[in-house]
């Protein structure tokens, strides 16, 4: 069983800057590819970025120039570096693992709000 924590969430001001983190813990030792995925308020979830176990990354139109997804190489974990913050940011962001079978798992969210 593998469970996923995310962090890092909170409020910024237009313009502004947060870093949010995911960890796997549970049997797990690699995976296919992880991700970030998010909900605004009374929309649907859309994916915001992925990474492979290899390293390639993709991006959803509106984050590109903006947020940088990352892996951490000493465990299962990745990152979301998110600068220039606009309030349409503002949302749930879920981390997601699939494995390399395509097995998903998810975290419980953490809220991102983005307001002056």
């Amino acid at each position: 069983q593998v469970q996923l924590v995310e962090s890092g969430g909170g409020l910024a001001q237009p313009g502004g800057s947060l870093r949010l983190s995911c960890a796997a813990s549970g049997s797990i030792f690699r995976f296919g590819t992880m991700g970030w995925y998010r909900q605004p308020p009374g929309k649907e979830r859309e994916l915001v970025a992925t990474i492979t176990s290899g390293g390639d990354t993709n991006y959803t139109d509106s984050v590109k120039g903006r947020f940088t997804i990352a892996k951490d190489n000493s465990k299962i974990a990745m990152y979301l570096q998110m600068n220039g913050l606009k309030p349409e940011d503002t949302a749930i962001y879920y981390c997601y693992l699939l494995t390399q079978l395509r097995k998903p798992y998810w975290g419980q969210g953490t809220q991102v709000t983005v307001s002056s």
